[in-house]
C-alpha cells in the first residue's frame, strides 16, 4: 500500500522524448526550445515596444541572436562535457539529443544581438534590461526539454515529487533508485521566481537605471542554477569537489552582483552641471546702519 502510494505522488516521465505525427518524427526537446524562444522574443518585443521602441529590431536581433546562441550553447557543451557526444560522425551536431550549454547560449546570443542593436543606433543596455525577464522564462520553458529525454535530474529522493527515472536513463550507482530530485522544475519554478523579482521588485519598486536589471539578471539565474547544480548527479568535470558549472554559476553570481553595484553608482557631477537647468536661488542681502545694502556672497 505504502509503494503504491509513493508511486501515485511520483512525477512520472515520458517514456519517449518524440512524438510520432504521421511521416513525421517530432523531436520534444527541439519543440520546447522553440516555445522558449517564441515566449522570449514576444515578452522582449511588448517590453521594448512599451518604451518606445519598434517590433522590427526585436525580430532581428532574435533572428541573429538565436542562431548564435545554438551554436554558443553547442560549443559550450562540446568544450565542457565532450564525454557525452555521441560517437558518430554526427555527433557534434546532435542537438535533438540535449547539449547545450546555456552559459555559451546566453553569452553568444546576447553579444550577437547586442551588436545588431547598436548598429542601429539603440539604447542597448536599455534593450539588456527589457530582455533580461523575458531570457528567464524561456530558460524555464526550455528545462522542460530535459524532463522529454530524462536527463539532468538530480539524487535519489523519496519526496513525493520524486521524478520517476526509466532503468537505462539511471546511473549505474543508483540502478536500483526509481525516483529522483526533479531539477529541471526545480529551476524551471526558480527562473519564473526571479523573472517576477525583476519586474515586481527591482524594476517598479527600486527603479535601477540600466542595465542594472539585466546584472541582475545574472546573479538571481546563478543563484539558482548553483542550487541545482549541488542536487545532480550526471558526469561532470569537477574543479576542487564542485562541479564545473558550480564554480561558473559562483562567478556569475559574483560578476552580476558588482556590475549591478557599479551600474548604478551615478558620478557626482559639477556644480555648473548640478544647476543646470534649476532656477537661480536669489541672493541673501544684508544691511549696514549708513552704508549701502551690499550683497553676501553666495
Amino acid at each position: 500500500m505504502r509503494l503504491a502510494v509513493h508511486i501515485l505522488a511520483s512525477i512520472p516521465s515520458p517514456s519517449s522524448g518524440t512524438v510520432e505525427l504521421g511521416p513525421l518524427t517530432v523531436h520534444m526537446y527541439g519543440l520546447t526550445l522553440l516555445a522558449a524562444i517564441a515566449l522570449a522574443t514576444y515578452v522582449a518585443g511588448r517590453r521594448w515596444v512599451a518604451r518606445g521602441g519598434d517590433w522590427d529590431l526585436i525580430f532581428r536581433c532574435a533572428v541573429w541572436g538565436v542562431a548564435a546562441g545554438i551554436v554558443g550553447a553547442r560549443l559550450y557543451h562540446l568544450a565542457t562535457s565532450w564525454s557525452e557526444v555521441p560517437d558518430e560522425w554526427w555527433g557534434p551536431f546532435a542537438i535533438w539529443r540535449g547539449g547545450l550549454g546555456v552559459w555559451g547560449g546566453i553569452a553568444a546570443g546576447c553579444l550577437v544581438g547586442g551588436l545588431v542593436a547598436k548598429r542601429a543606433g539603440v539604447d542597448v543596455w536599455l534593450l539588456a534590461d527589457c530582455l533580461a525577464p523575458a531570457l528567464l522564462l524561456a530558460q524555464g520553458v526550455g528545462r522542460l526539454g530535459n524532463w522529454w529525454n530524462q536527463e539532468l535530474f538530480g539524487r535519489p529522493t523519496d519526496l513525493p515529487w520524486g521524478l520517476e527515472i526509466d532503468p537505462i536513463n539511471r546511473p549505474l550507482e543508483h540502478i536500483d533508485q526509481e525516483t529522483f530530485h526533479p531539477t529541471f522544475l526545480y529551476e524551471l519554478g526558480w527562473d519564473f521566481a526571479a523573472a517576477a523579482i525583476l519586474v515586481f521588485v527591482l524594476e517598479r519598486r527600486l527603479k535601477p537605471r540600466p542595465p542594472g536589471i539585466f546584472a541582475a539578471y545574472i546573479a538571481l539565474y546563478c543563484v539558482g542554477r548553483f542550487a541545482v547544480e549541488l542536487l545532480r548527479i550526471d558526469p561532470a568535470h569537477e574543479i576542487a569537489g564542485l562541479r564545473f558549472n558550480a564554480w561558473v554559476s559562483l562567478l556569475g553570481i559574483a560578476a552580476g552582483t558588482i556590475w549591478y553595484v557599479l551600474s548604478q553608482r551615478r558620478a557626482r557631477p559639477p556644480d555648473t552641471a548640478a544647476r543646470r537647468g534649476r532656477p537661480e536661488s536669489p541672493r541673501r542681502t544684508m544691511s549696514v546702519p549708513g552704508e549701502k545694502r551690499v550683497r553676501r556672497p553666495d
